[in-house]
């Protein structure tokens, strides 16, 4: 009898808690949903995530509060949304640091991505390009690969920091095309373009906006464009996809939304909608491309299915590069 009454009373309770999780899911949102970027304000991630951010307000009839927690390669803003309450209200806008991050540093970042986040959209990706100093030896990509195995370890290129997104990017290149290159980190990717325009690293992997300025003034030169299709930003620069190098369209840098663990799916289903609205307007279409982006706006499965390929991805690059921290 005891027993009889101990199960109908969790019974009862799981009846009522999913009841509560429907209601709560039918009338949500109801109150301002908290938007958090591990990004400082004015940067690529931040950009994209405040133009989205904006127009779901629109659609949702919320306020989406943009709120920048940088720091610890985006980990603070992703332990502070990992550990919120699944309810909604709070949401991470975050980028490839959420797959690498763990791979990595396994012993200072113990989670995964997809266990730990349910994943929402992958509003776009930043393609990358390569680039060369205009006066360098290498007026083509293949130029640049025959002497790098020529001269293994001798050629030198710069990224904005250990296990960003150009240093990866690399080492994605060593990996596929069999080379052996040094790495040469700097502080962001302003201070390594400009050591590349000084001529004092062989290359880099840099993304597709903000250099036009140096093309025309003939201080650097694109070699490749990560992108499956030509870009009609570098007629005549060919892909990296036609020379068999593969999966650099999607290993370039995303920008995406994910909630907490065990966020309902109805929740989830109603800020996909919003991003999908929003991403479907014009206006923010253009506004995207005019930052080099790529609007994606997946379903959440999808995403899922992109984060999961994302962590293999950089576990293979990471394990043949041998990368760890420096």
């Amino acid at each position: 009898m005891k027993l009889f009454k101990a199960l109908a009373i969790a019974a009862a309770a799981a009846a009522c808690f999913s009841a509560g999780t429907v209601q709560a899911a039918s009338d949500y949102p109801n109150h301002p949903i908290r938007m958090v970027i591990g990004y400082s304000a004015g940067g690529p991630t931040d950009v994209i995530a405040r133009v989205v951010a904006k127009h779901m307000s629109d659609n949702l009839g919320q306020s989406v509060v943009v709120e920048n927690k940088p720091g610890a390669s985006a980990h603070i803003a992703a332990h502070d949304v990992m550990n919120a309450e699944p309810d909604g209200y709070k949401v991470l806008v975050t980028s490839l640091t959420l797959t690498v991050n763990p791979l990595l540093h396994p012993d200072r970042y113990k989670y995964d991505a997809v266990k730990a986040f349910e994943p929402v959209s992958n509003f776009a990706n930043l393609p990358l390009v390569v680039v060369t100093n205009y006066d360098s030896p290498y007026k083509d990509l293949q130029a640049l690969i025959a002497d790098a195995k020529a001269n293994p370890g001798q050629l030198t290129f710069g990224s904005s920091g250990f296990g960003g997104s150009a240093h990866l990017a690399a080492e994605m290149l060593s990996a596929k095309a069999g080379l052996k290159m040094t790495h040469i980190p700097y502080k962001g990717n302003g201070p390594a373009l400009q050591e590349m325009i000084a001529g004092r690293i062989s290359f880099m992997f840099y993304p597709s906006i903000g250099i036009a300025n140096y093309l025309a003034d003939k201080k650097l030169r694109v070699l490749a464009v990560g992108t499956k299709e030509p870009s009609p930003d570098f007629p005549g620069v060919p892909t990296l996809e036609s020379m068999g190098l593969t999966g650099f369209e999607e290993g370039a840098p995303w920008v995406g939304m994910v909630a907490p663990a065990g966020t309902p799916k109805e929740i989830v289903a109603k800020l996909n909608a919003s991003v999908k609205k929003a991403l479907s307007l014009p206006e923010v279409r253009q506004q995207l491309k005019s930052l080099g982006a790529q609007v994606i706006g997946d379903s959440p499965e999808e995403f899922r299915k992109f984060l999961i390929a994302d962590k293999e991805r950089w576990t293979t690059v990471i394990t043949q590069g041998n990368i760890k921290p420096e």
